[in-house]
């Protein structure tokens, strides 16, 4: 049985497990994560399967990945955490809560809903694209990659994000991290939907950008639904990135949440 890898920060008996998006790592959450670590968590900094260091697999589904985190879980011998996910990441949260329900203390969901999006929504494609386009007997270092990256991607950010996936093979040779092959033939499957009768009845925290267009207030009807002790909160002067656009916010909100 293969184990996710993760970062651990912190030193505590209260666990948090940080779940990130399609194409993150659980890098990408470290500043947040020593922030919410000194108010006495462990929190683990978890890379899905094909993302990160992670191993790769041909399979990749919510099934899959809802089983990793479970044996993730068990293998480090943790009875009870509490789990913060962010867009897939948010959604793989909702349906983790849905089948392991015992498991969990509480549930942080970051800018996503249990809803159908149109496919490549968020421009995932166009994002998939400029990543599987790159070539590596060309591209030799991380500013030939953004350079790449400039003829898909205006904003800088989400190349800078982005380039988060390149790796040194060795001292001439750059990679990426993830499995584009694989997660390029997941991207119309990023939605979910929840079992009708499912409802998790512990304290669950949703966070959304105001800015962000994967959410809109006709969906908190939704979120009540499945999630019944729900608080719903907007985070002011952001978008999908919720986090990285109003991060003190939004490490408010979730410490106070998780206290």
């Amino acid at each position: 049985m293969k184990i996710l890898h993760s970062n651990l920060i912190g030193n505590s008996e209260r666990e948090l497990f940080i779940i990130h998006g399609f194409l993150g790592m659980g890098d990408n959450w470290k500043t947040h994560a020593k922030k919410i670590a000194e108010n006495d968590f462990r929190v683990h900094l978890i890379d899905l399967r094909n993302h990160g260091k992670s191993f790769w697999s041909n399979e990749f589904n919510f099934d899959l990945m809802i089983d990793d985190i479970y044996n993730y879980a068990k293998h480090h011998d943790i009875k009870k955490f509490s789990l913060l996910g962010h867009s897939m990441g948010g959604n793989l949260t909702m349906l983790f809560a849905q089948k392991f329900p015992q498991l969990l203390d509480k549930i942080i969901i970051v800018d996503i809903v249990p809803k159908e999006y149109k496919p490549h929504h968020g421009n995932v494609l166009n994002i998939l694209n400029s990543l599987n386009s790159i070539d590596f007997k060309k591209v030799k270092s991380r500013k030939d990659a953004d350079t790449h990256l400039l003829n898909y991607i205006d904003d800088e950010r989400v190349r800078q994000f982005l380039l988060k996936n390149l790796y040194w093979i060795d001292k001439e040779s750059l990679g990426l991290k993830i499995n584009i092959k694989v997660l390029f033939e997941f991207k119309d499957k990023l939605s979910i939907k929840l079992q009708k009768d499912s409802k998790f009845n512990k304290p669950s925290l949703f966070l959304y950008g105001d800015n962000s267009p994967y959410v809109d207030e006709s969906d908190f009807s939704l979120l009540n639904k499945y999630f019944p002790k729900i608080q719903i909160n907007k985070v002011p002067l952001s978008g999908h990135w919720v986090h990285a656009d109003n991060p003190s916010f939004f490490l408010d909100k979730t410490i106070n949440f998780l206290n």
